[in-house]
């Protein structure tokens, strides 16, 4: 990395120079990340699924439907509804 790193400092490209400058802003956050095995994921995916709703909320009457619809569809709360076998989480 530090090789790379080093070229992309010197490269006459601009694309990769803004790479390197981002990296080298963010290094510590990104080895972390591999270090731990983390990532934002989870949080994106959920972000997605708010986004999702709040498109298909056009047509609520208010936002406090909406807000339900948000924390049912990201909640782990699994509603049993009449003539459905219940699935195992």
């Amino acid at each position: 990395l530090n090789r790379w790193l080093w070229w992309a400092s010197h490269s006459r490209i601009k694309a990769f120079k803004e790479l390197y400058l981002k990296i080298k802003r963010h290094r510590e956050h990104i080895l972390n990340a591999i270090r731990f095995g983390m990532s934002n994921a989870r949080i994106e995916a959920t972000n997605n699924k708010i986004k999702l709703i709040i498109r298909k909320a056009y047509g609520f009457r208010n936002i406090q439907n909406m807000l339900d619809m948000v924390y049912l569809v990201c909640s782990d709360l699994r509603i049993p509804l009449p003539n459905r076998k219940a699935r195992s989480a």
